[in-house]
């Protein structure tokens, strides 16, 4: 197989081996809506691919579809695009955020995502099933191959109901479903949590507690091997392990896989240093202060507590004001520190070191140092 690392890193062509089809839909026609993180999650993850300072994506590579743009004949025609487009040794990605269900024998059911246009009444014919899915999969020639499914948000029901009759459908994904769909060559398989578990989305945050830790992979903020790609094993690694640190016995992303002979690049490893002196967000124009504001609660939701950085970086927890969302906390705890307070030790740079610890390869956080 060849190595896309030794071939397609050069900044004029950017990851020309990269293909995906995006999907987010919160704003169902017949079926219970989700929150609006469902489509920034999807956006984000778009807007990140495509980005020549992070993983350098052709934009005509990369097919988003959002809300009312996610019917199913829309989806099976990006779904057909890529395979068409795409090649053995090229890398593609399929994300999917939005409801998903189960349909059939209760015992063993088969799975099923939910285009915008899903109707309980015909639940067969309005929603990609399993099987189709998996045949849509199959026609992609690419070997390489990463399928990212959340479909079971901590927004939704736990239920699908229509709201005229008694019937109802079981929502999320069930393990038996994404083993059937990760079989194949270079087939690999990530769901967001456990079949008895939910996707979480912090109050007020942008993004799933998911998606959040997929976009800082992207960014190449997690472990790589230095080779200029981010890899899979090190999106998962990076994703499983800070969910889990994010949200403890809570939350459990799932990966599976079969015929994998590789751990494949993804996208490139830029790490935005390009979009660190050119971004219009940069510390340049914000300031220090404003891009602390906007860095802390992504690095840690749950806010100041949140791996007791506060703590490790001298600050005295008990100054701060921890009755609101882990946002508003780091909001009133940066604006104590700004006045000088928050305990004796803490200072700025000690805060931001202290972060840097946690995330080595930040290139925004290493930008305020």
């Amino acid at each position: 197989m060849k190595d896309i690392s030794s071939t397609l890193l050069t900044a004029e062509r950017g990851f020309t081996a990269g293909h995906a089809v995006v999907i987010g839909v919160a704003r169902y026609k017949n079926a219970y809506p989700l929150p609006d993180a469902v489509t920034n999650d999807a956006r984000d993850v778009a807007e990140i691919l495509t980005s020549d300072a992070y993983c350098g994506y052709r934009a005509n590579n990369v097919h988003l579809l959002l809300d009312g743009d996610a019917t199913l004949a829309r989806i099976r025609t990006a779904l057909d695009s890529v395979a068409k487009a795409s090649g053995p040794n090229d890398s593609v990605v399929i994300f999917f955020s939005g409801h998903g269900t189960r349909l059939g024998d209760p015992a063993d059911p088969q799975s099923a995502l939910l285009p915008v246009e899903f109707d309980m009444r015909a639940p067969d014919t309005t929603s990609l099933s399993e099987t189709e899915f998996s045949l849509a999969l199959r026609r992609i020639s690419a070997e390489r191959l990463l399928v990212l499914i959340d479909a079971c948000n901590s927004g939704g029901a736990g239920r699908l109901k229509d709201s005229e009759r008694t019937e109802s459908l079981v929502v999320g994904y069930s393990e038996k479903s994404l083993i059937r769909l990760a079989e194949g060559t270079g087939r690999v398989l990530f769901a967001s949590c456990r079949a008895d578990e939910v996707s979480h989305v912090f109050d007020s945050a942008r993004n799933s507690v998911f998606t959040s830790k997929l976009l800082e992979a992207l960014r190449g903020e997690g472990r790589t091997s230095g080779d200029g790609v981010i890899r899979v094993f090190e999106i998962f690694n990076h994703v499983a392990e800070m969910v889990k640190r994010a949200l403890p016995g809570r939350q459990h992303p799932i990966f599976k896989a079969s015929g994998l002979e590789d751990n494949f690049p993804v996208a490139l490893d830029r790490g935005g240093i390009k979009a660190i002196s050119t971004d219009a967000t940069s510390s340049a124009v914000l300031g220090i202060w404003e891009q602390l504001e906007r860095l802390m609660p992504d690095l840690y939701p749950s806010g100041p507590m949140d791996q007791e950085v506060w703590a490790r970086a001298g600050g005295d927890p008990s100054r701060l004001h921890l009755s609101d969302t882990g946002r508003a906390v780091w909001f009133k705890a940066l604006r104590t520190l700004r006045r000088g307070g928050g305990g004796a030790s803490i200072s700025r740079e000690s805060l931001v070191r202290t972060a840097l610890q946690d995330y080595p390869h930040h290139p925004a956080l290493a930008a305020l140092v």
